[in-house]
Protein backbone atom coordinates (compact mmCIF):
# COMPACT_ATOMS: atom_id res chain seq x y z
CA UNK A 1 0.00 0.00 0.00
CA UNK A 2 1.42 3.01 -0.93
CA UNK A 3 0.51 6.42 -0.32
CA UNK A 4 -0.23 9.17 -2.43
CA UNK A 5 2.04 12.10 -1.97
CA UNK A 6 1.30 15.87 -1.56
CA UNK A 7 2.57 18.18 -3.20
CA UNK A 8 4.24 20.44 -0.84
CA UNK A 9 3.62 24.03 -2.79
CA UNK A 10 0.37 24.56 -0.67
CA UNK A 11 2.25 24.66 2.31
CA UNK A 12 5.15 26.81 1.38
CA UNK A 13 2.79 29.76 -0.62
CA UNK A 14 0.57 29.81 2.87
CA UNK A 15 4.03 30.43 4.94
CA UNK A 16 5.45 32.65 2.48
CA UNK A 17 2.04 34.66 2.47
CA UNK A 18 2.34 34.80 6.43
CA UNK A 19 6.29 36.00 6.19
CA UNK A 20 5.00 38.43 3.90
CA UNK A 21 2.11 39.51 6.05
CA UNK A 22 4.47 39.71 8.85
CA UNK A 23 7.60 41.73 7.38
CA UNK A 24 4.81 44.44 5.59
CA UNK A 25 3.03 44.86 9.34
CA UNK A 26 6.58 45.43 10.61
CA UNK A 27 7.83 47.86 8.09
CA UNK A 28 4.03 50.15 8.48
CA UNK A 29 4.56 50.32 12.46
CA UNK A 30 8.12 50.59 11.61
CA UNK A 31 6.90 54.02 9.96
CA UNK A 32 4.38 54.65 11.48
CA UNK A 33 6.87 55.28 14.97
CA UNK A 34 9.53 56.86 13.05
CA UNK A 35 8.11 59.85 12.07
CA UNK A 36 7.16 62.77 14.16
CA UNK A 37 4.13 63.15 16.06
CA UNK A 38 2.72 66.40 15.09
CA UNK A 39 2.30 68.84 17.68
CA UNK A 40 -0.17 71.68 17.80
CA UNK A 41 2.07 74.95 16.49
CA UNK A 42 2.80 77.49 19.29
CA UNK A 43 1.88 80.99 19.02
CA UNK A 44 4.87 82.87 18.37
CA UNK A 45 3.91 85.89 21.25
CA UNK A 46 1.84 85.38 23.88
CA UNK A 47 -1.92 86.65 23.68
CA UNK A 48 -2.02 90.40 25.31
CA UNK A 49 -2.97 90.25 28.80
CA UNK A 50 -6.06 92.79 29.49
CA UNK A 51 -5.12 95.62 32.43
CA UNK A 52 -7.06 94.85 35.48
CA UNK A 53 -9.63 97.50 36.37
CA UNK A 54 -8.68 99.31 39.64
CA UNK A 55 -11.71 101.05 40.18
CA UNK A 56 -14.20 98.02 39.66
CA UNK A 57 -11.35 95.78 42.33
CA UNK A 58 -11.32 98.65 44.71
CA UNK A 59 -15.30 98.81 44.90
CA UNK A 60 -15.38 95.14 45.05
CA UNK A 61 -13.20 95.44 48.15
CA UNK A 62 -15.02 98.45 49.41
CA UNK A 63 -13.82 101.46 48.97
CA UNK A 64 -16.09 104.11 47.76
CA UNK A 65 -16.06 105.40 44.02
CA UNK A 66 -13.82 108.59 43.30
CA UNK A 67 -17.06 110.51 42.40
CA UNK A 68 -18.71 109.42 45.73
CA UNK A 69 -20.65 111.72 47.49
CA UNK A 70 -19.73 113.16 50.86
CA UNK A 71 -21.08 111.40 53.61
CA UNK A 72 -22.80 114.94 54.50
CA UNK A 73 -25.03 114.89 51.18
CA UNK A 74 -28.31 113.11 52.75
CA UNK A 75 -30.00 113.89 48.86
CA UNK A 76 -27.10 111.69 46.99
CA UNK A 77 -27.11 109.08 49.54
CA UNK A 78 -31.07 108.75 49.66
CA UNK A 79 -31.28 108.37 46.13
CA UNK A 80 -28.87 105.29 46.27
CA UNK A 81 -31.17 103.06 48.60
CA UNK A 82 -35.22 102.49 47.98
CA UNK A 83 -37.99 101.50 49.83
CA UNK A 84 -39.81 98.57 48.15
CA UNK A 85 -42.15 96.93 51.47
CA UNK A 86 -42.43 97.36 55.14
CA UNK A 87 -43.55 94.81 57.60
CA UNK A 88 -43.72 96.14 61.26
CA UNK A 89 -45.42 95.93 64.65
CA UNK A 90 -47.58 98.79 66.11
CA UNK A 91 -44.12 100.73 68.07
CA UNK A 92 -41.96 100.20 64.83
CA UNK A 93 -38.52 98.02 67.12
CA UNK A 94 -39.95 95.14 65.58
CA UNK A 95 -40.26 94.11 61.56
CA UNK A 96 -38.78 94.26 58.42
CA UNK A 97 -37.93 96.13 55.09
CA UNK A 98 -37.69 95.26 51.59
CA UNK A 99 -34.69 97.73 50.94
CA UNK A 100 -32.86 97.65 47.43
CA UNK A 101 -29.48 99.21 47.94
CA UNK A 102 -27.44 100.57 44.67
CA UNK A 103 -29.55 99.47 42.26
CA UNK A 104 -29.76 95.86 43.46
CA UNK A 105 -32.08 93.45 44.32
CA UNK A 106 -33.87 94.81 47.32
CA UNK A 107 -33.72 92.56 50.09
CA UNK A 108 -35.34 92.02 53.28
CA UNK A 109 -33.37 93.87 56.83
CA UNK A 110 -34.74 93.15 60.12
CA UNK A 111 -34.99 96.63 62.36
CA UNK A 112 -31.01 96.62 64.11
CA UNK A 113 -29.48 94.92 60.63
CA UNK A 114 -26.60 96.71 58.79
CA UNK A 115 -27.61 97.87 55.60
CA UNK A 116 -25.03 98.85 53.79
CA UNK A 117 -21.60 100.64 55.09
CA UNK A 118 -22.66 102.41 59.10
CA UNK A 119 -25.58 102.28 57.67
CA UNK A 120 -28.41 100.07 60.52
CA UNK A 121 -31.99 99.93 60.07
CA UNK A 122 -33.45 101.37 63.33
CA UNK A 123 -36.74 101.45 63.33
CA UNK A 124 -39.94 101.29 61.19
CA UNK A 125 -43.34 102.86 60.72
CA UNK A 126 -46.13 101.68 58.30
CA UNK A 127 -44.77 103.50 55.36
CA UNK A 128 -40.92 104.42 55.59
CA UNK A 129 -37.97 103.20 57.26
CA UNK A 130 -35.63 104.99 59.17
CA UNK A 131 -31.93 104.35 58.61
CA UNK A 132 -28.72 105.54 60.66
CA UNK A 133 -25.51 104.85 62.75
CA UNK A 134 -25.73 102.34 65.36
CA UNK A 135 -26.57 104.28 68.21
CA UNK A 136 -27.22 107.39 66.91
CA UNK A 137 -30.21 109.18 65.82
CA UNK A 138 -31.42 108.30 62.26
CA UNK A 139 -29.88 110.32 59.29
CA UNK A 140 -32.25 108.90 56.84
CA UNK A 141 -36.12 108.32 56.19
CA UNK A 142 -37.32 106.56 53.22
CA UNK A 143 -40.63 106.08 52.43
CA UNK A 144 -42.81 103.62 50.07
CA UNK A 145 -43.70 105.12 46.88
CA UNK A 146 -47.66 106.79 47.26
CA UNK A 147 -49.94 104.30 44.85
CA UNK A 148 -50.91 105.17 41.89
Amino acid sequence: MSRPTSSPWPVRLATLALWALAAASVVAWGLRLSTPASLPAAPTSPAPVAAPDVQAIARLLGAAPAGAPAPGAPAAVASRYTLVGVLADRDGRHGAALIAVAGQPAKPFRVGAKVDGDLVLQALAPREAHLGPAGAPATLTLSLPAHP
